[in-house]
């Protein structure tokens, strides 16, 4: 039981070495509740990807608060979308823009992909997965004026293989243990998706850059 508590503890605490990775920040979203920006800081966040939008219509109900708080703190941010390949890429990419402003300080806009096409209530192909993503990081790219940051789930790149064919910086998942699923090298890694603290309700999405 000891060892057992130890472990757990290990687990929930741990950040990569900042020796190792000098910039580490975190991923905010409405079930953080709220943050005390400062705080976050404080412990050492030097970023904060917030939560933006999802799908073809949802909106993170705490983005623009998120948003002006991180700014306020002086930490740099950007804005995450969580992509649905059941919905079309133009609606999407509506949704996107008129939820995140257009400021080129603003960190490149990161994309999340985790959803299959197993689910939608019309068959999409996985050829037509990869294609409206295209159109989709077309249009947000013309919006941001910066390239997409692919934040690939490792059961998407092992249907999509997205890593593989898209030429976009990687965000990579995986807790603890440095993530090799997409056969390149990543630009951002959650190294810790569960971070016992005392500023957010529940634990933190920590996030590293690769140096």
């Amino acid at each position: 039981m000891i060892a057992g508590a130890w472990a757990w503890w290990q687990l929930h605490h741990w950040t990569p070495d900042r020796s190792t990775y000098p910039v580490q920040g975190v991923e905010i979203g409405t079930d953080d509740g709220e943050v005390n920006w400062e705080s976050l800081k404080a412990i050492g966040a030097d970023f904060a990807y917030v939560d933006a939008s999802a799908s073809a219509f949802a909106r993170d109900p705490r983005f623009v608060a998120n948003f002006d708080a991180a700014r306020a703190a002086g930490m740099q941010v950007g804005a995450v979308h969580r992509y649905d390949p059941c919905q079309p890429a133009d609606k999407q990419a509506a949704n996107f823009v008129t939820t995140v402003p257009r400021d080129p300080a603003l960190l490149p806009p990161a994309i999340e992909l985790d959803m299959l096409a197993d689910g939608c209530p019309v068959k999409v192909s996985d050829a037509r997965v990869e294609s409206e993503l295209m159109t989709f990081l077309n249009q947000i790219e013309t919006h941001t004026g910066k390239p997409a940051i692919l934040k690939v789930i490792d059961r998407f790149e092992a249907r999509y293989a997205i890593a593989r064919k898209l030429d976009r910086n990687l965000w990579l998942v995986r807790d603890r243990f440095m993530p090799g699923y997409a056969g390149r090298p990543w630009t951002l890694w959650t190294a810790n998706t569960d971070l016992a603290n005392e500023i957010a309700q529940d634990g933190l999405r920590w996030v590293v850059v690769q140096p």
